[in-house]
């Protein structure tokens, strides 16, 4: 199934997209459903009689605007390492996320307005949603953690990402990590969401293209690794990682500019897109 979170006389709603409309579940949702152990397709199920709206128009949110943690993985892709110029890590390089950075489909990403934040880029990604968490999760029952599947662009201001050897704050401003629009389950899915072509377009240019057979640690893998440290917890995120192509990595460098269009697709869960914004004063 695919969930959609979208705003509806100015509350949060929840819903199924069936088709070209979305049927209405309700208000509760997707972090605390996760967080209750409630199956999400059986959820559904259950609420067959919901009223039905186009999808078409709706202002969507993030599938999940408050997740416990947004982990993400960078390096993730052997070709995007070698255009990086790092060398290949042998164990998951993972940052942090915070929800005020959560932008969604079709919501602007902010370009930020300090005095040299040029280098606004694109790394389209697949989200990983637990269903439930744990410790010392192994690799074999690591993907039945799994809720679901979303789109990510993890917008990186580079000039603040390089300030420091960390690059938490170059991967945290305001505006900048587009999620959504559909949680799509993982029984849709070819398990771990192996196989699936990842593309990233900027203005309708192709600039990222890659299959996620290509990911140097599988889904299965960094949901073991990382809870070897950490304590995953139903409604987490796992960001996986983007392949080559940056606009960092390109000569000449390639930025994203007010009005400019990203979207990001892999096939069988969707698109997501969004317009490039200038940051106001304020």
């Amino acid at each position: 199934m695919r969930f959609v979170s979208f705003e509806r006389d100015g509350k949060a709603t929840l819903g199924v997209r069936e088709g070209a409309q979305v049927r209405i579940l309700g208000d509760e949702t997707l972090e605390s459903l996760l967080a209750r152990g409630v199956h999400l397709n059986d959820y559904a199920q259950e609420r067959t009689s919901g009223e039905k709206i186009a999808a078409q128009g709706l202002k969507f949110l993030p599938p999940l605007r408050r997740p416990p943690k947004i982990i993400c993985v960078g390096l993730n892709f052997a070709d995007h390492t070698s255009e990086s110029n790092y060398a290949q890590p042998d164990y998951p390089t993972l940052f942090f996320r915070v929800h005020t950075s959560l932008i969604a489909h079709e919501e602007p990403m902010i370009r930020p307005r300090v005095t040299d934040s040029e280098g606004l880029d694109f790394e389209g990604e697949i989200a990983v949603v637990l269903g439930k968490g744990g410790r010392h999760i192994t690799k074999e029952s690591a993907l039945a953690h799994v809720a679901g599947y979303a789109l990510f662009n993890d917008g990186s201001v580079r000039e603040y990402q390089f300030k420091t050897p960390q690059w938490t704050v170059g991967k945290n401003f305001d505006g900048t990590g587009a999620f959504g629009p559909d949680l799509v389950t993982a029984d849709e899915l070819p398990a771990g969401a192996k196989g699936l072509l990842l593309e990233t377009r900027l203005n309708g240019e192709v600039v990222q293209s890659a299959n996620t057979d290509s990911m140097v640690f599988d889904v299965a893998t960094l949901i073991s690794v990382i809870s070897e440290a950490i304590t995953l917890e139903a409604g987490d995120v796992i960001v996986s990682g983007t392949p080559s192509g940056i606009g960092w990595a390109r000569n000449p460098k390639v930025f994203m500019r007010a009005g400019d269009v990203c979207e990001v697709s892999v096939e069988k869960i969707g698109t997501l897109r969004n317009v490039i914004a200038d940051e106001t004063a304020g």
